[in-house]
């Protein structure tokens, strides 16, 4: 079958495409890969700077949607369902793929198998963010940084399906503003400035969450944008560098940081995935919460796909089309 391999740590710009044998379908469920998610630990890993470092050469991709080849008995599925599934951090971006059945969930009938490849990191990772570690009430502010990229627009997206009132957008350039108002954004500010004009828009009281998947040197900053009580959530750091708090900051000010681990959470829980995916397929099936389409690459250029994120140009959620 085609992959996409990584066979040096150069970054993206070193990943090939080539022939490699389908993965071992035993007790799994086999999977005709129609397109592959993209997600900022791919081009971690090309570098080696992920924390989990697979040995080269290796298939990246954690986030596929296609069509199931063959299921084991009693696992739910059958020749011909659309699903999703994740592939556990690898395996993804080739044209077959071979998951643990619960791993794979059913894909609803109104949402393309382009648009469902971009659903579960994104998605599931801001549902666990706003659910469970920010305790999202109903009325309650929603702030986030890196609006108009995957985790920004995902968040704008399940907001306000999840009770949010109001949701503010902190994005870099006027084109990003637009593509987080068409993804739901109450209010947009822009990055330069953007305190001070957040002051103003809640009148001084502040926000109660700002979900934070860039952080780098506005972090303290969203420490001050809280209202009493609000939660400061961490979600990745894309801007590269890891900041640090001052404690005496949260004592003052009666906030929080919470730290939003996704894959950590799942992996030491194993029902909370199909928990999650209970909540959020009625949401999806029913239209409440619209599945975008992503911006797609062809698997021959999933360098650039990849690329995209680690240069931060990409806007919305990045696909490979297998199929």
């Amino acid at each position: 079958m085609r992959a996409i391999q990584v066979t040096r740590l150069d970054g993206p710009e070193a990943i090939e495409i080539g022939e490699i044998d389908e993965p071992n379908g035993d007790g799994k469920v086999v999977i005709d890969v129609h397109a592959a998610g993209v997600a900022f630990p791919d081009a971690l890993q090309t570098r080696g700077l992920y924390q989990y470092k697979p040995p080269t050469p290796f298939v990246p991709g954690s986030e596929i949607a296609g069509v199931v080849r063959s299921a084991p008995e009693g696992s739910g599925f059958a020749a011909g369902d659309r699903v999703v599934g994740l592939t556990a951090l690898g395996g993804g971006m080739a044209e077959v793929a071979a998951l643990q059945p619960d791993l794979v969930f059913p894909l609803p009938d109104n949402v393309s198998l382009t648009a469902g490849a971009g659903l579960l990191f994104n998605d599931l990772t801001v549902h666990f963010a706003l659910r469970k570690r920010g305790r999202l009430a109903d009325g309650e502010t929603v702030l986030v940084h890196g609006a108009a990229g995957g985790i920004g627009t995902s968040t704008l997206r399940m907001a306000s399906v999840l009770g949010a009132g109001r949701t503010i957008a902190v994005v870099s350039t006027e084109e990003k503003a637009q593509i987080a108002r068409d993804a739901g954004a109450t209010d947009v500010v822009l990055t330069d400035g953007w305190l001070a004009a957040v002051r103003e828009l809640t009148q001084g009281r502040g926000v109660d969450i700002v979900l934070d998947p860039v952080g780098g040197d506005r972090f303290t900053d969203s420490l001050r944008s809280l209202a009493p009580a609000g939660r400061l959530l961490v979600v990745g750091f894309t801007a590269g560098d890891i900041p640090t708090v001052k404690v005496n900051r949260l004592l003052l000010n009666n906030v929080d940081v919470v730290g939003v681990g996704w894959g950590a959470w799942f992996m030491s829980h194993p029902k909370y995935l199909a928990e999650q995916w209970e909540q959020v397929q009625p949401l999806l099936a029913s239209g409440k919460l619209v599945a975008p389409e992503p911006v797609t690459y062809p698997l021959d250029q999933a360098g650039a796909a990849i690329a995209s994120l680690e240069n931060r140009t990409a806007t919305g959620k990045v696909v490979v089309t297998v199929r």
